[in-house]
Order: C-alpha cells, then sequence, then structure tokens
C-alpha cells in the first residue's frame, strides 16, 4: 500500500514540474508572441547564395529580424507583361521589430514614408554579407555612399516596406577582379615586350658607341682647367671686396631703415586715405553733374564765338602786323634822324628859288 503511495506521489511531481516547465516556457516566449513586426522587401541582381530562410537581418551590426521568404520579384510583380520581358531580381522578405530600428509607440521611424525616403537619399542600402567562413550569409542593413550604390529601377510599387540593396562585398571584389582580369587580357602583351627589347638594343649600342676612354679624358682636362683657374683667383681681394660690399648692403639697411621710420611716411597711408575719402565726397556731390553740364556749355558757346568771328580776327591780326611795320620804319627813320622825330622835315622850296 505504501508502494502504491509512493508512486502516486512521484507521477504527481512529475505532472506538477511539466506543467510549471511549459508555463515558464509560455511566460518567456510570450513577449516575442505578442511584440509587433514588419515585413520589409528588397530586391537583389546578384546571386544570394548562403542566404536562406531564418537568416538573421541586422542593422549596423544589432539584430533586428530574419528572413521570412526568397524568391523572385516576377513571381509577385509584372503578371501582366510577357515572361521574357519581365525583371529577374531576387526577392527577399524579412520581419523586423520596428522598436529596434528606431520605432516609438509600436510605429518605427523607418516605416514612415517620408522618413524612409529621407534615410534612403542619404545611402540606407540592404546588402548581403558573409557570415564567417561557414559559407552562409546575413542581410546587412547599413549606410553606404549613394553615387556609387544607385537604385535598381522598378517599374511598380512595393506592397511592403522597401529599402533597396546595395552590392555585396564579395560582389564588388569579384566585378574588380574581373575588371583587372579583362583589362590584363587586352593588353598586347607580346608587343609590349617586344618594344621592351628593341629599347634595350638601341640603349646597348648607344652605350657601346660612347668612347669613354676620351669621356675621361675630356672631363679629367674640364678639371684641370677648372683647378687651374681657382688657383689663379685673387681670394684676398675677393676677400675684401665681399667685405666691403656687406658693409655698403648693411648702410643700405640702415638707410632704408631710417626712411621707413619717417614719420611722413608713416602718415602717408591715412593721408591717402583722408584724400580718397574728399575725393569720393566730390564724386558723389550731386552738383557735380550741373556743373559739368554747365561748362559743356559754356564750352560749347565760346567755340561757336571763335568760329563766328574768324575772319573778323583775321583781318584785325593783318592790321596789327600793318602796325607793327609802321612802328618799325617809325624806330628806324629816328635811329637816323633823330632831329626829324622832334622839327619835322624840312618845308618844300619855293617856286620862285627853283
Amino acid at each position: 500500500m505504501s508502494a502504491q503511495v509512493n508512486f502516486f506521489k512521484i507521477g504527481l511531481f512529475v505532472i506538477g514540474a511539466a506543467v510549471a516547465l511549459v508555463f515558464l516556457l509560455v511566460l518567456l516566449g510570450a513577449g516575442r508572441l505578442f511584440q509587433s513586426k514588419i515585413i520589409m522587401e528588397t530586391y537583389f541582381n546578384e546571386s544570394v547564395q548562403g542566404l536562406e530562410l531564418g537568416s538573421k537581418v541586422k542593422y549596423r551590426g544589432v539584430i533586428v529580424g530574419e528572413v521570412k521568404s526568397i524568391g523572385f520579384t516576377y513571381n509577385r510583380y509584372q503578371q501582366d507583361i510577357p515572361m521574357a520581358e519581365r525583371l529577374r531580381y531576387v526577392m527577399v522578405e524579412a520581419t523586423i521589430i520596428p522598436r529596434q530600428i528606431g520605432g516609438r509607440t509600436g510605429a518605427g521611424d523607418l516605416t514612415q514614408a517620408e522618413t524612409l525616403k529621407a534615410e534612403i537619399d542619404k545611402g540606407l542600402r540592404v546588402r548581403l554579407a558573409p557570415q564567417g567562413i561557414t559559407g552562409t550569409s546575413y542581410l546587412e542593413i547599413d549606410y553606404v555612399d549613394p553615387k556609387t550604390n544607385p537604385l535598381l529601377p522598378i517599374s511598380w510599387e512595393p506592397a511592403n516596406l522597401y529599402i533597396p540593396s546595395a552590392q555585396s562585398t564579395v560582389t564588388q571584389f569579384v566585378a574588380a577582379a574581373s575588371d583587372i582580369v579583362e583589362r590584363l587580357r587586352n593588353i598586347d602583351i607580346d608587343g609590349t615586350l617586344a618594344n621592351l627589347n628593341r629599347l634595350l638594343v638601341n640603349t646597348n649600342k648607344r652605350v657601346e658607341a660612347i668612347d669613354a676612354q676620351q669621356l675621361s679624358q675630356r672631363s679629367a682636362s674640364v678639371l684641370q682647367k677648372l683647378e687651374t683657374k681657382l688657383d689663379q683667383l685673387p681670394m684676398d681681394q675677393l676677400g675684401k671686396e665681399g667685405s666691403a660690399l656687406l658693409t655698403e648692403l648693411r648702410a643700405s639697411n640702415a638707410k632704408l631703415a631710417a626712411i621707413l621710420d619717417d614719420p611722413a611716411l608713416k602718415r602717408l597711408p591715412g593721408t591717402a586715405d583722408a584724400t580718397l575719402v574728399a575725393a569720393k565726397k566730390l564724386v558723389e556731390d550731386p552738383n557735380l553733374t550741373s556743373t559739368i553740364a554747365h561748362m559743356q556749355r559754356t564750352l560749347a558757346r565760346l567755340d561757336r564765338i571763335v568760329g563766328g568771328g574768324e575772319a573778323d580776327l583775321s583781318t584785325t591780326l593783318e592790321n596789327m602786323r600793318q602796325i607793327s611795320d609802321n612802328l618799325r620804319d617809325l624806330t628806324e627813320n629816328a635811329k637816323r634822324y633823330p632831329s626829324s622825330v622832334i622839327f619835322g622835315g624840312p618845308p618844300p622850296p619855293a617856286k620862285g628859288a627853283q
């Protein structure tokens, strides 16, 4: 009877422990079950090898969701156009938690159309990132240079929150390597080597054509002449002349410093400024325009007077010339016959006397 009681108690304990464990699991997972989530979709124009359902979605390294589905865009969009004209983008849908990406009160910043567009313009992109050396990948939401990562062209309106994609680092590396290989393939290696060989041959010929012995003799001759000229230089006289030149330079420098220290020279900028201010006031004077106009009218009137009386002026000048000639004759006569100027000439002889 006691053995049956012990089994009964053990059974009740196991059942109670199982119920408590289930209740604990439900309590711990309730937060994740009832938290709000939104669907985010993006499109890739490359292989998504390594990405699987349940792969993590990280926003700058922080887990914010997981991959929900992987497919192609033509299975949902562009159904009304022929299959040959549809785009072959890989479509990836993921569930993300709004509060993990800056959400507030159940609505994240990136869930708002205006805010999301502004962030996309700044370079917000989704790209495929490898996870270690296991071969698996995850989605990384981060900021890149929008100029080097343009948006994929689409002709439909996404049904969910849409964040454009950017090329993965592996794809960029492979593309760069392919570009380098293509450029190396286009290089004419045989022609380059042939040109290099010809250059080396021509260089060897030119080097062999140089008379090294004659060049050495000429160099020695030039050095010897240079030494002779240096020995002939009057070093003592050059030293004295150099010292005298330095003395004159010091004296000139002292005179220049004295000139620059002249108070009149220092006042020159202020005087120039005052002159410029006075000139500016004169130019800005409203009476200057009327004064210039009056001067122009006066000059025009004077020009008309001079032009109209040009003939009279010529006559007057001619009369003055004649008067000058008469005065010269009178002066000559006065020099020769001074008495005739005072007493006049002798009277004419009488008729009977003749």
